[in-house]
């Protein structure tokens, strides 16, 4: 019988969604009146725990003046709430050798903390009335604009992470999906106390909200403890009317070509098209021609363009998905002499594996890889939490490993040829590029792709 979600099940109400083997795997959720989810997930036999608040907002959801404001939110949660100081919030977890940290995306932000499961109900209330009592003071507001700025700074001086986030710009332009997850030095420098303040009233609401945790827990006692930390949130009263998603325009498919001109000692670069949706039945088959192109030691580039004639040390193809669109891409950095060659031997490895799929001992290796690797992720308690609280948050129902590992196995020559051919092969690629390439090497890349 198919799982239920969370629209279709009862406030105040209790379902088990995936039962186990001995008492561990087991997955249960709880709604809370107002939308609140909790998921955990139970593994009796570790000393463990992870605990960690899903927010479904990223940084697709901000309009271009506030582009940078999830990401800055996420810093201020930290800075202090009616309760705890910001050096309370710090020492409270590092007292009882805790970790504690938090992430921003595209489409989601998380707040985590690993504790020992005797401490779980300490990070059940720090991460809790974090999220739920920030001040968001202006003094936190002018100290914390510096610390994202030397953020922003630090990506900046990495052009291996920049071209990521120009490749995207390429694909999606101005759309809330082009945009950078950390902001501009130009709309960082922009903000307000104001606009923070009200993205967060707005946002962290919680009928927004994936409640996880994973490792030696209670069901129970976790919805109880998250019950007293939620308690004033849960019993408001004020409704605010739902906010749309940031749309994304349709993706820029005919051979876009970006470079950015720079000193750099490498050339980076990334040959890409549209991929697919996260809800897509063919990411699994995606997953596996990734494997097989990109994915590991043994794939087609990494042996191509590295171990054949040595011209890149890094090499790898990648699949990133969204709620409603996706993109493939290749990545390679390089000599700067050396970008012609190592773009044309990706251009055409993409349309070998477009136009004739992979091979049988490809297809059975990149089915061992995703396995192995999937399991392996799995071994710790964050991990099992990160995946209960993405599966609740952006799936809404939640799959064992062996439903996992049967959705791998089950992908065919056929269904990797079908899905190379719709994907890799429907568009010219389009590119993006870093480094010392300007004139008449930036017009002849241009050409490659055109």
């Amino acid at each position: 019988m198919a799982q239920p979600t969370a629209a279709q099940q009862r406030p105040g109400s209790t379902r088990t969604l995936l039962k186990g083997v001995d008492g561990a795997g087991v997955v249960r959720r709880t709604v809370l009146p107002g939308g609140l989810r909790i998921v955990t997930e139970t593994l009796p036999t570790v000393r463990s725990a992870a605990f960690g608040i899903w927010v479904g907002v990223g940084s697709r959801d901000e309009t271009p003046v506030l582009n940078g404001a999830t990401h800055y939110l996420e810093h201020l949660l930290f800075k202090g709430t009616e309760r705890r100081s910001a050096l309370d919030i710090s020492s409270a977890l590092d007292a009882v050798g805790g970790e504690m940290n938090a992430f921003t995306a595209k489409e989601y932000t998380c707040y985590y903390a690993r504790v020992l499961d005797n401490d779980l109900p300490l990070a059940i209330d720090v991460v809790s009335d974090m999220l739920t009592g920030s001040l968001i003071r202006q003094e936190d507001i002018d100290t914390e604009r510096d610390v994202v700025l030397e953020e922003i700074a630090m990506t900046e001086d990495d052009p291996g992470d920049v071209v990521h986030d120009l490749f995207a710009r390429v694909m999606y332009g101005s759309s809330p999906l082009g945009r950078p997850v950390l902001g501009t030095v130009e709309t960082i420098n922009a903000l307000t106390r104001d606009q923070v303040a009200g993205f967060y009233k707005r946002r962290y609401r919680p009928e927004h909200l994936v409640v996880a945790a994973a490792g030696n827990v209670d069901h129970a006692k976790v919805v109880r403890q998250v019950e007293r930390a939620f308690a004033g949130s849960l019993t408001r009263t004020d409704v605010l009317p739902a906010e749309p998603r940031g749309g994304t325009r349709a993706l820029r498919t005919a051979g876009q070509v970006e470079i950015l001109d720079r000193p750099t000692e490498q050339a980076h670069l990334v040959l890409g098209l549209p991929g697919l949706s996260r809800g897509d039945d063919r990411r699994w088959a995606l997953g596996v021609l990734n494997s097989a192109l990109g994915g590991g030691m043994s794939s087609r580039l990494f042996q191509e363009v590295r171990e054949k004639r040595g011209l890149a040390y890094s090499v790898y193809s990648y699949s990133t998905s969204h709620a409603d669109s996706g993109l493939f891409g290749i990545y390679a950095g390089c000599q700067p002499k050396r970008v012609e060659e190592v773009l044309k031997i990706c251009r055409e490895e993409l349309q070998k594996v477009a136009e004739h799929g992979i091979t049988e001992e490809e297809l059975k290796r990149a089915v061992g890889q995703i396995s192995g690797s999937t399991v392996l992720g799995m071994e710790d308690t964050g991990s099992l939490m990160s995946r209960v609280g993405k599966a609740e948050l952006c799936y809404g129902t939640h799959l064992s490993v062996d439903e996992l590992l049967g959705k791998i196995s089950a992908v065919t020559l056929d269904d990797v040829r079908e899905v190379a051919g719709s994907v890799l092969g429907a568009y010219r690629p389009s590119l993006a590029v870093i480094g010392p390439v300007s004139g008449k090497r930036a017009a002849k890349l241009g050409e490659a792709v055109a």
